[in-house]
């Protein structure tokens, strides 16, 4: 599973970064969990407002931090199809 935190290092983007590791901790799950912090390539994900979460090339949420269940959610149906 390849997971991206789109942000420019903003206290929101890097909130969002800790709160998707400790789900996946939580899940038992593992992945490539990178932060994407130039303007360029957080465009070309087609996001808008950071913070961003794309989870296998799908954007998720934009312009907000997710809440814990929605975290979990989103990782354990992405672990799921593949």
């Amino acid at each position: 599973m390849e997971i991206k935190v789109l942000g420019p290092g903003c206290s929101n983007c890097k909130k969002l970064y800790t709160e998707t590791e400790k789900a996946l901790r939580q899940l038992g799950l593992e992945a490539q969990l990178t932060k994407v912090e130039k303007i360029d390539e957080i465009v070309a994900h087609g996001a808008m407002m950071t913070p961003a979460l794309v989870i296998n090339g799908k954007v998720k949420v934009a312009g907000r931090i997710p809440t814990q269940t929605e975290l979990t959610s989103w990782l354990a149906t992405a672990a799921m199809e593949e």
